[in-house]
């Protein structure tokens, strides 16, 4: 999806140009991947607009800097602002907001202590990530995600997503939407860039973060909903063939929102349409992003955009 530029950029403490977001390419990240990054939305509400779950993508964000010696010379406080800040000086609702802070320009090697750490954060017009309103016909991939101690998946680093680029490219070139990466004792694990929920028998399932779980802000914002709904929810290990026989399946996620799966391998996931369980979360995640709802969970950042972006 083609990147619809703003005017400016937040960069290490101040707002600079788009155009003006560069960096050297002897950095650090260049050529060995050193970054961490998240992935969040702002909807426009009646009169208003909104972030979802600023704080807890913020903290996620520290928490994977902190998984790989990284340490952010801003505080939580600090990013939270500075996200507020290029969304209201951009002046752009909805959109998806991209904070990544990497090493820069310093030494050469794999050692990556010696190299600055860079702060950035962008936003931007984005629409639907998974095409179409019918559902997602998806695939299991043949790579597996990450094993348990090579690369920490509880850590949403750029490095991580190679391999969730050879599992998306996989499936589209075979005809797919999106694939589903099974973990290294061949249970479920996620899709590329989404955590996976199954359906069976009116029970919520969803594979632990043990399983090269990424520990999602949208999918803790299901089981919170799902709870409230009084659906019974079980995180557990899942069995690849559990795709093939569950009555509804979906992902979630920041990008994907929640999205149901029409189809595993070419399998109809129930008759192929949304199923009941997905509705009420869907409609119940919706509400409350789109300011419907009261936001019980005070899940939204309110931000001052005049003019809502048409996406």
């Amino acid at each position: 999806m083609p990147i619809e530029t703003t005017k400016n950029i937040w960069h290490n403490g101040q707002l600079i140009p788009w155009e003006k977001a560069n960096i050297h390419m002897m950095s650090h990240v260049v050529h060995y991947g050193s970054s961490v990054f998240e992935g969040i939305r702002c909807y426009t509400q009646p009169g208003s607009a909104a972030i979802f779950r600023l704080a807890e993508h913020m903290q996620r964000l520290i928490h994977s800097a902190k998984i790989y010696r990284m340490p952010l010379p801003y505080s939580l406080e600090q990013l939270n602002a500075a996200v507020v800040d290029v969304v209201e000086a951009n002046g752009v609702a909805p959109c998806y907001i991209r904070p990544i802070a990497f090493r820069g320009y310093g030494e050469m090697g794999v050692n990556p202590l010696r190299s600055p750490i860079e702060v950035y954060v962008a936003n931007f017009p984005w629409g639907k990530y998974m095409p179409g309103n019918n559902g997602a016909d998806v695939c299991v991939s043949s790579w597996n995600r990450l094993a348990p101690n090579t690369m920490p998946t509880l850590a949403k680093a750029g490095a991580n997503y190679m391999n969730s680029q050879l599992i998306r490219m996989e499936a589209e070139v075979n005809g797919f939407t999106e694939g589903i990466g099974l973990d290294t004792n061949g249970y479920l694990s996620e899709g590329s860039g989404e955590n996976l929920f199954i359906v069976r028998g009116g029970t919520l399932y969803t594979s632990p973060l043990a399983n090269s779980v990424l520990n999602g802000i949208t999918r803790d914002s299901i089981l919170v909903l799902a709870r409230q709904l009084g659906i019974p929810v079980v995180e557990q290990a899942l069995p690849r063939e559990m795709l093939y026989i569950c009555d509804e399946a979906f992902f979630s996620g920041t990008a994907a929102e929640v999205t149901h799966l029409r189809s595993v391998d070419r399998i109809l996931v129930g008759d192929g349409t949304m199923g009941p369980i997905t509705k009420a979360l869907h409609e119940a995640f919706f509400n409350i992003v789109n300011g419907l709802v009261e936001d019980r969970y005070n899940w939204l950042t309110p931000v001052s955009v005049r003019e809502a972006a048409t996406v």
